[in-house]
C-alpha cells in the first residue's frame, strides 16, 4: 500500500456522534456526562471507517461555555469518554459564541483548516459528517465533501446542498466507503 495524503472524516459531535436533548424542535448538547449517549449506529461505523484508513477528527462548537452555561471541564470530560468508547483520533473544538467573532465557529471553516494544518490533510479529499448547516457550510467553505444528516429540527438547512443527504451517521459512512471502494477500486 503506497503512502499518500491522509483522508479524514471530520464529525460533528452532537446529533452525530451522540443524542442531542430536543426542546421545541431544537438540538441542544448533553448537559453532564451522566446524560452523553453515543448514538446506536456510530460505533460500528467509526470502526470501519478506521479499518479503511479514515483519520477520525471531532469538529464540535461548545458556546454553551463562553454563555456560562457549562463549564469547559465537563466538555473535556465527554470528549475523554467518547475517545475511550470510540476510535477518534482528535477534536477540535470552539467555546466561543457568535458575539465573540471567531474563526473557528462553524459555519466559518476554521476548525477544519486547523485540522487540515496539524494532520497535512488535503481537504478536497475530505469528508464532514453533520447534523446541521453550520457544520455543512464549514466543510463547504474548506473545501470537503459532505454528508448532512437531516434530523429535521426547526431550524435552516444548508444554504448549498450537501454532497448527500442522509438518515444516520451509519448511512453516511456507507456512502463514503462506497464512493472510496469506487475511487480506489478497493473491496469495502
Amino acid at each position: 500500500m503506497g503512502i499518500g495524503p491522509l483522508k479524514a472524516v471530520f464529525l460533528d459531535r452532537d446529533g452525530v456522534l451522540n443524542r442531542v436533548i430536543v426542546r421545541d424542535g431544537k438540538p441542544y448538547p448533553p448537559a453532564s456526562l451522566a446524560e452523553l449517549e453515543i448514538l446506536p449506529d456510530v460505533p460500528e461505523a467509526l470502526a470501519a471507517l478506521k479499518k479503511h484508513g479514515f483519520l477520525l477528527l471531532v469538529v464540535t462548537n461548545q458556546p454553551d461555555v463562553a454563555r456560562g452555561k457549562q463549564r469547559r471541564v465537563v466538555v473535556e470530560s465527554m470528549h475523554a469518554a467518547l475517545q475511550t468508547a470510540l476510535p477518534i483520533d482528535d477534536f477540535f473544538v470552539c467555546y466561543h459564541d457568535d458575539a465573540d467573532a471567531c474563526d473557528c465557529r462553524k459555519p466559518k471553516p476554521g476548525l477544519l483548516l486547523q485540522a487540515a494544518d496539524k494532520y497535512n490533510l488535503e481537504l478536497n479529499t475530505c469528508y464532514l459528517i453533520g447534523d446541521r448547516w453550520r457544520d455543512i457550510e464549514a466543510a463547504q467553505a474548506a473545501g470537503c465533501a459532505t454528508a448532512w444528516i437531516d434530523r429535521n429540527y426547526a431550524e435552516r438547512g444548508p444554504s448549498k446542498p450537501s454532497t448527500v443527504r442522509v438518515a444516520s451517521c451509519g448511512e453516511a459512512v456507507r456512502w463514503i466507503l462506497e464512493g472510496r471502494s469506487l475511487e480506489d477500486n478497493d473491496p469495502l
